[in-house]
């Protein structure tokens, strides 16, 4: 599917491919200090920009090798309705906004004052040096962010149900997400994380499949801890049959996974999620922590010691976006700084305690990226829930 010159109503902003470029608004990705000469590619579009983008390190923390979480996957602008309840047809306007599971895991991180970096790559288009800037703004590194000359950003229109649920409908064929290249990847990036992030949907195509699989090679080599969010969207797979086997395909090197309800369902055919003799079932030896995410009533944890559940905040949803995202963000931000977590319960609980309230407060919001708290928002709900 592509858009061609299609002007869309987006909260008042109006979307053309022949509107004129705003070069003010996107000077700045100029600003990025060049790549080595293999990455170098002049951008035909935006003069003095250019393909292989690395993070501004005056406006982004440096790499630490003792917290830094590394996620790798895509970023994307996600249309959501301004009205919930609707289809996509019948919604009278939309609200862009940032997203993209890795990325949105990687913006929350750094809100909550973790550290935090990206790897994938957009278009070399408007949406693609937002997007750029945007990870900058949030202090995230970006010096593993890519740009493709010959793609567009990747867009996800998202239908808000009346509970707040979501539908998606996705505009990336391919889009630059998918077009990311082993040969691209900053490796030296990825060794000094403590955590490295992804989710599936890097597996479904080539040429990111290879480099989702060797990046994920180069991280288990340097002895980090592998975090694993499937992220199932069923409608980008060829079929159920290779969303299942492409999920599972990197299953048993990750030592941590978030799931949910309905990902267990789909990934047992149809089993009950909340058997814990199932969920047991999706445990490997080489885990160190699956964690079940539940919505409102928070999630469930399941260890080679132990095993139990953390009651959620209830909160009005508006927008369910990223609340899962932001939920892994929140465990990885701790686990990150403190990775004994895993081996202690009761700290580990309070940690999900934590992640259950940023999922909760994300919710509330409409957008992904957007909605992400601050920790000590997240904080203060806590403070308010137990007053």
């Amino acid at each position: 599917m592509a858009l061609h010159a299609a002007s869309l109503s987006i909260a008042g902003f109006a979307v053309n491919s022949r509107v004129r470029t705003k070069k003010a608004k996107f000077a700045r990705a100029a600003s990025f200090p060049s790549p080595p000469p293999t990455s170098t590619s002049t951008c035909r579009r935006f003069p003095g920009c250019i393909k292989a983008v690395s993070g501004n390190t005056n406006s982004v923390p440096e790499a630490s090798g003792s917290s830094l979480v590394v996620c790798l996957g895509e970023l994307l602008i996600d249309f959501v309705p301004t009205v919930s309840g609707l289809s996509l047809a019948e919604a009278p306007a939309f609200k862009k906004a940032p997203g993209g599971a890795p990325a949105n895991v990687a913006v929350g991180i750094a809100r909550l004052g973790g550290s935090s970096a990206f790897i994938g790559k957009v278009g070399e288009d408007e949406f693609g040096y937002m997007l750029a800037d945007i990870l900058k703004e949030n202090n995230v590194n970006s010096q593993g962010l890519r740009f493709d000359p010959g793609a567009r950003t990747a867009l996800a229109f998202v239908t808000l149900k009346s509970d707040g649920e979501r539908e998606f409908m996705f505009y990336r064929n391919p889009s630059a997400d998918m077009l990311l290249e082993e040969k691209e990847l900053d490796l030296d990036l990825i060794r000094k994380a403590k955590i490295f992030h992804y989710g599936s949907i890097s597996l479904i195509t080539e040429p990111c499949k290879s480099a989702h699989v060797a990046a994920a090679k180069a991280a288990k080599d340097a002895g980090i801890l592998l975090s694993y969010d499937p992220n199932l969207r069923l409608p980008l797979w060829p079929s159920a049959k290779s969303a299942r086997d492409g999920i599972f395909s990197i299953w048993d090197i990750a030592d941590i996974i978030k799931i949910s309800e309905e990902e267990i369902s789909f990934l047992t055919e149809g089993e009950d999620p909340y058997d814990d003799a199932v969920v047991r079932k999706l445990f490997h030896p080489n885990h160190k922590l699956l964690l079940v995410t539940e919505g409102p009533d928070g999630c469930r944890y399941y260890s080679k010691e132990f095993s139990g559940r953390v009651s959620g905040l209830k909160v009005t949803a508006v927008d369910t976006t990223g609340a899962g995202d932001a939920f892994v963000a929140g465990i990885l931000s701790q686990l990150a700084t403190d990775s004994s977590l895993l081996q202690d319960e009761e700290r580990l609980r309070e940690a999900l305690r934590f992640a259950n309230a940023c999922g909760a407060l994300t919710v509330t919001e409409r957008g992904a990226i957007p909605a992400l708290p601050t920790r000590q928002a997240v904080l203060d709900a806590l403070v308010n829930i137990v007053a």
